[in-house]
């Protein structure tokens, strides 16, 4: 291939979690051109499309030259510890989790497992930061999701080497503003269902868990229980009311 890849980046996206997905991954080389792949399935999950991106990553190295150990970004933990912590345990139990139950999404973790190495190093990067690969992915992934066609940069394109953006995990630029109209649109949509979901919680005193109130945030569930007991999410307080088992519960107050 004739190209150095400095950093590959992963992202994916779904239209109602399952519903119509879409992915997307962007692959940055040391010259500075840029190498872009993306799809989407009619019905299937996020974690899904965040492995078939992922894939696409691994599959492209393989096709390369490379020898260097390549960066690969994701923002999903379901991704990264899967293939770096979880996967061993599954094999020795036959596709099994600790619990006896039958791993989700086998097949495409075989193919993960299959196409990974010891030349990719997993690196985990928080999504919707400014993290220029990461948005540019997220772009990606969330107009397949919503059946659109991306224009998409390979490595054809004329495009000087100035003009590509090179990033790696520390790299934070305002991109939004970059994103096509209809997918700023749609975005602004989403966060106002967000919003009206946070005030029915919290009109009705509902109480939900770190993972719930992580989903509602769109952020990790580390992010949530991180912040302490008592803490302010644009218009609502959260407070930390009790623990049930293994799960933290919380309550949402609105504040203005």
């Amino acid at each position: 291939m004739g190209r150095t890849i400095r950093s590959i980046y992963t992202d994916g996206a779904c239209s109602g979690n399952p519903g119509p997905g879409g992915w997307g991954t962007v692959v940055y080389f040391a010259d500075g051109s840029v190498h872009e792949m993306g799809g989407s399935d009619p019905q299937t999950t996020n974690n899904r499309m965040e492995m078939q991106a992922a894939i696409a990553a691994l599959k492209f190295l393989e096709d390369s030259d490379h020898r260097d150990v390549i960066p690969l970004y994701t923002d999903s933990e379901y991704v990264k510890n899967g293939i770096t912590k979880w996967i061993k345990g599954w094999k020795q139990k036959g596709w099994k989790t600790s619990t006896g139950k039958a791993v989700l999404n086998q097949e495409l973790w075989e193919i993960l497992d299959d196409l990974n190495s010891n030349k990719v190093e997993w690196r985990y990067v928080r999504g919707h930061t400014g993290d220029i690969g990461n948005e540019r992915c997220d772009a990606i992934a969330r107009a397949f999701s919503l059946r659109q066609t991306p224009a998409l940069k390979t490595l054809n394109d004329p495009t000087p080497d100035s003009e590509v953006a090179m990033t790696d995990a520390t790299t934070s630029v305002d991109s939004i503003e970059e994103l096509p109209r209809e997918i700023r649109v749609e975005q602004l949509r989403g966060l106002v269902e967000t919003l009206h979901i946070a005030d029915e919680i919290a009109s009705r005193a509902y109480l939900i868990t770190s993972s719930e109130l992580a989903d509602l945030m769109d952020v990790n569930a580390s992010a949530v229980t991180s912040r302490g007991d008592n803490w302010v999410w644009r218009n609502w307080v959260v407070s930390r009311v009790r623990r049930e088992g293994n799960q933290i519960l919380w309550q949402l107050e609105r504040v203005d």
